[in-house]
């Protein structure tokens, strides 16, 4: 046999195996193996990226949080998500449900825009849907199971009331926003309603004129304030509602719509300071400016005017005013020209032969000429202040 032949039965003989005969007449097999078509090794398990299955979709964040309890009710409920979403994705829901959209803000993130909001101390379910039938990414990957975020809604801020009445006029001050660019629309109602829960930055200014005694009655955000008490009282006047001062829903719900319809006080800002130092004296001021100063008349020391500051509530042309003496005897007395600003106690007009010392029950008596020069300022909601002898 040729030795090429018997080389060739070696082959055979091993299996595959391979001998090579080395200088010195050695012999040594070599195994014989198939090389891949791209000429590398591939690892035992290991498949293309293209068979990987996709991560699962997760929710990264959701805006108001989980828990929150002073959220922005009128501000839109933002998720965002691992990935971008497939176009035909199902959506989350709300509950309550209200009028509005999801939208889609970027691949991964969408928010649902509200057309007016949410009312204050809301409670909001917020429900993302999973599994099969869930949200699911542009690369299939599923949501693997559904997530529910509760949220609260916070309560308006008492300094945005202050700002809308300022804007309106109902205030002896003017508001203007630190960046007008960025301030609310009077139109808005959706922004002005965002703004009611977290107001806008910005100056109010005092409007010069009015003594330095009415800004102790001033405190910014503090529903406590007798100047907003006024304020508050002099617009539920103009718009026949229920005149008690209180900062409450409706208050809030009027205020937004006479913002958007321009609907501005019409009638100045007024206060006014009754004097017991002798002579005493009657001040009013309207706007800034003095409209009236004249001697009065208060309570005498058995029936005095109680000193302090109230807002006048309640108005009469003309009323036959009844009570009793201190001697026990009863009166029916007309007056004219009636504003009252404590129970019992009015300014108004009642004939006396002279005027600036203590002869009145309690009330602040003008003559018939300063009375009616008063009586057009002494408008709802205006505070009356009546200091000690």
């Amino acid at each position: 046999m040729s030795r090429s032949g018997a080389l060739r039965g070696w082959i055979a003989a091993l299996g595959g195996v391979i001998a090579v005969l080395l200088a010195g007449g050695t012999w040594i097999a070599l195994t014989h193996t198939t090389a891949q078509a791209s000429g590398k090794s591939q690892r035992p398990g290991h498949h293309a990226s293209a068979n990987r299955p996709a991560a699962p979709l997760q929710v990264v964040s959701v805006t108001p949080a989980a828990g929150a309890a002073d959220a922005d009710g009128a501000a839109p409920v933002r998720i965002e998500f691992s990935a971008a979403l497939a176009p035909d994705s199902p959506l989350p829901t709300l509950r309550p449900a209200i009028a509005g959209s999801w939208q889609h803000v970027s691949g991964s993130t969408i928010q649902f825009a509200p057309d007016l909001g949410y009312g204050v101390r809301q409670r909001v379910r917020l429900q993302i849907p999973g599994g099969p039938d869930g949200m699911r990414s542009a690369g299939g990957a599923q949501l693997a199971s559904a997530v529910t975020v509760r949220f609260r809604t916070g309560t308006y801020s008492i300094l945005r009331m202050d700002q809308l009445l300022a804007q309106l006029g109902y205030l002896p001050l003017t508001w203007t926003a630190a960046d007008l660019g960025t301030a609310p629309a009077a139109t808005d109602l959706a922004a002005q309603r965002s703004a009611a829960y977290d107001p806008p930055s910005g100056l109010f200014s005092w409007q010069s004129g009015y003594p330095a005694r009415l800004r102790s009655f001033w405190q910014g955000g503090d529903s406590g304030s007798l100047i907003l008490k006024g304020a508050v009282m002099a617009f539920e006047a103009d718009h026949g509602m229920t005149m008690d001062g209180v900062v409450g829903p409706a208050v809030w719900k009027a205020v937004f719509a006479a913002l958007a319809a321009g609907q501005n006080n019409t009638h100045g800002y007024t206060y006014a300071v009754a004097s017991q130092k002798a002579p005493e004296t009657l001040t009013i001021w309207h706007n800034g400016a003095v409209v009236l100063h004249h001697l009065a008349n208060t309570g005498i020391p058995a029936a005095p005017t109680t000193i302090g500051t109230a807002p006048v509530y309640l108005r009469y042309r003309f009323q036959i005013m009844r009570g009793t003496n201190p001697d026990g005897s009863k009166y029916a007395d007309p007056v004219d020209f009636v504003s009252y600003f404590r129970a019992g106690e009015a300014v108004h007009y009642f004939p006396r032969y002279s005027y600036g010392f203590q002869q009145s029950l309690g009330c602040v008596e003008l003559p018939w000429g300063a009375a009616e020069q008063a009586w057009p300022y002494l408008t709802y909601g205006s505070l009356v202040t009546v200091t000690a002898p």
